[in-house]
């Protein structure tokens, strides 16, 4: 903490002394752009004076162009580069103003690195001119085993994206990535770490994409009646194993759970036949239906058919949008 001292039997008024010494404190960058000034309360312990004197220098100081007061907040040391000079409005800048002083952040970051401005130009245009060649090209990988995961990702973000995306399993990425100079790999979290193994040293981006949380068919869960039977059908064979042990971990042996892969019509019939509820993908909810519509002159009461929302978030839909340039 910048240490301030008052004479208090000076000739030169306190609050003029403390007005120099905050002000040598910000010009000698001991306070740099952006940094939170002492409270009024702070200096007044620290220097002796009276709250209403120093709340007399913050003014000044405000009226002198160099700290911006924020209601609630507290004092601020003004940025004056960004201030300073007549910039151009555009609608980009007055759009986004905040992710404009993140891009001001990095190119004063370069600065202090050594970068010329045109180098720092350059560096900018790289990654950018390098993404855009990534767009070009879109590969979801899932492991062989879990191929259901990544069919269902697949027919999500081409509606979402309208654009073709390839689905590779992650068995023969390598070599499917040996025989392209540029594309962006998509996949969820759970399988990012083996994606990025194999695509980083390939200068390969991999984003990795959120799946939905399921909480209002948790919720269903739990208030779901002891001895129920439950059905669970997805696309997905690792959605499938894990829906089962979460709905353990929820309601241990109350339920009882019968989970089926589509594809699988056997089990299919077996879980429209037998349980009160079946919740199911996006992917499979049409297939779900004709089963329950074929059944129905076989069973008392048709179950409950819960159709899930997108497997892919909104979020990360629009996340990727942007990263491919499509925004």
């Amino acid at each position: 903490m910048v240490q301030f001292h008052i004479q208090q039997d000076s000739d030169i008024p306190a609050s003029t002394q403390l007005y120099n010494q905050i002000l040598f404190a910000i010009a000698s960058r001991q306070y740099p752009p952006g940094h939170r000034l002492p409270s009024t309360r702070q200096l007044a312990m620290q220097t002796g004076l009276h709250r209403n004197t120093i709340s007399k220098v913050y003014r000044q100081l405000e009226d002198a162009g160099v700290v911006d007061a924020h209601a609630g907040s507290g004092i601020y040391v003004r940025d004056q580069v960004q201030d300073s000079g007549s910039k151009v409005k555009s609608p980009i800048l007055e759009q986004f103003p905040t992710a404009y002083k993140v891009v001001q952040g990095s190119i004063d970051e370069l600065l202090k690195q050594g970068c010329s401005l045109n180098q720092a130009r350059e560096l900018f245009l790289a990654e950018i001119d390098w993404r855009l060649r990534c767009s070009a090209q879109v590969l979801v990988t899932a492991p062989s085993h879990d191929i259901g995961a990544g069919e269902v990702i697949v027919r999500e973000l081409e509606r979402a994206l309208n654009i073709p995306v390839q689905l590779v399993p992650l068995e023969e990425l390598g070599q499917i990535l040996d025989q392209t100079r540029s594309g962006t790999v998509v996949t969820s979290r759970y399988f990012i770490a083996q994606a990025e193994a194999i695509a980083g040293p390939k200068s390969v981006r991999v984003i990795p994409i959120d799946i939905y949380d399921f909480d209002e068919e948790i919720k269903l869960i739990k208030k779901l009646a002891k001895g129920s039977c439950l059905g669970v059908v997805s696309l997905s064979s690792g959605t499938v194993g894990v829906a089962e042990v979460i709905i353990h971990s929820l309601r241990g042996e109350d339920l009882l759970v019968m989970t089926c892969q589509l594809g699988d019509n056997y089990k299919l019939n077996a879980v429209v036949r037998s349980a009160q509820t079946i919740i199911a993908d996006q992917a499979s909810c049409q297939t779900v239906k004709a089963a329950i519509s074929a059944a129905r002159e076989d069973i008392i009461r048709p179950p409950q058919l819960v159709c899930c929302e997108n497997f892919v978030i909104g979020k990360s839909i629009d996340l990727l949008k942007r990263e491919l340039g499509l925004e």
